[in-house]
């Protein structure tokens, strides 16, 4: 039989910051409907006012009032100490 090793492992603590020089993105899906999802995307914007107008303008064109909105931010992992 094979040698068994044991490994003893401690907490490590991360820490997550958003990398400010990193652009965010927006994105909605448009989920009005009863029967399916109207899906109509916006695509990846980079300003909640471009998100905003995106979705008056979908809004205006077929009267669908509820979206699913997704923010996309970049974070960079600060290593801490070992417990």
């Amino acid at each position: 039989m094979g040698k068994t090793s044991r490994y003893p492992f401690r907490e490590y603590h991360v820490t997550t910051v958003i990398d400010l020089l990193a652009l965010r993105t927006f994105e909605a899906v448009c989920v009005t409907g009863e029967e399916r999802d109207c899906a109509a995307a916006s695509g990846e914007l980079h300003t909640p006012e471009e998100l905003t107008r995106w979705i008056a303008g979908h809004c205006a064109q077929t009267g669908h009032q509820s979206y699913e909105q997704t923010t996309r931010t970049i974070v960079r992992a600060e290593p801490g100490a070992w417990q």
